[in-house]
């Protein structure tokens, strides 16, 4: 594998931890609720026709919390003014979970941001009564959330290389700081904004890609269909089999549909 950089940019009053690999296009890179979690193989894969663009997000301890950012919103207006502290006018991006939500944000709010944009498991929109909940990060512990996000543990190789073994003290500092910052800016209401299914309604003319795992326990299916009603214009792709990590559990399905998506 090719081997990313640590980098920082001094952007919006901070100074940014970004992580940068690859070359071609910008592509940017929003983690999700727990972090960064390393180069992955799908990294490495669309590194080779990409630059990607990984942002540590504010409060998660590699960037300093920004006392202003107050929730998800506050979060896609940081990184919109990144950007364009950076040079970045257009690019594409992938969100993945609440790093979804916050992309899903940022289209909302100014749609010429992005080329296209591929939401993967999206958090942000909020399941209609009785089709199931948003799940709770903050009523487990951190193993068990991370053990919910795949269908299949045991058979996920990336799975046991990222989380496998002891949890060693820096990794499990990360990623109670992530939790800590989660919950501060997307507690109440629990991950979701009841005005984006309406303010998506400004990205309409976003080219956009949604994937999601057929057997995903964090986000519920409706949620997926919600957003396919506010951006009518989205490819989904519905990855049987695997859970709300599709890009490590198939990685060959979610790396074709993707790549195919941001070359068209």
């Amino acid at each position: 594998m090719a081997q990313p950089t640590d980098e920082k940019a001094k952007v919006v009053g901070t100074e940014l931890s970004l992580v940068k690999g690859g070359s071609g296009k910008p592509l940017l890179v929003l983690h999700d609720e727990l972090g960064y979690t390393g180069w992955q193989k799908w990294n490495e894969a669309l590194s080779s026709n990409h630059e990607l663009i990984i942002p540590r997000q504010p409060g998660f301890g590699h960037t300093d919390r920004q006392d202003w950012i107050w929730e998800i919103r506050d979060v896609a207006s940081f990184y919109t003014m990144a950007l364009r502290e950076m040079g970045h006018e257009q690019v594409d991006v992938i969100g993945f979970s609440a790093g979804g939500y916050i992309a899903a944000e940022m289209a909302a709010a100014d749609p010429s941001l992005f080329n296209h944009m591929v939401l993967v498991g999206p958090m942000g929109i909020q399941p209609s009564d009785g089709a199931g909940f948003i799940y709770d990060m903050f009523a487990c512990t951190v193993r068990t959330f991370i053990r919910a996000s795949v269908e299949d543990a045991a058979g996920t190789e990336e799975f046991g290389t990222i989380y496998g073994g002891e949890m060693s003290s820096e990794q499990f500092e990360l990623f109670e700081d992530a939790r800590a910052e989660s919950a501060r800016i997307a507690w109440e209401p629990y991950m979701f904004s009841r005005s984006l299914p309406t303010r998506l309604g400004n990205a309409g003319k976003v080219p956009t890609l949604i994937v999601h795992g057929a057997k995903d326990q964090v986000v519920p299916a409706d949620c997926i269909a919600k957003y396919k009603a506010a951006l009518p214009q989205a490819e989904v792709v519905t990855v049987a089999g695997v859970g709300h990590r599709p890009e490590i559990e198939a990685t060959d399905e979610f790396v074709g549909a993707v790549s195919k998506f941001l070359a068209s």
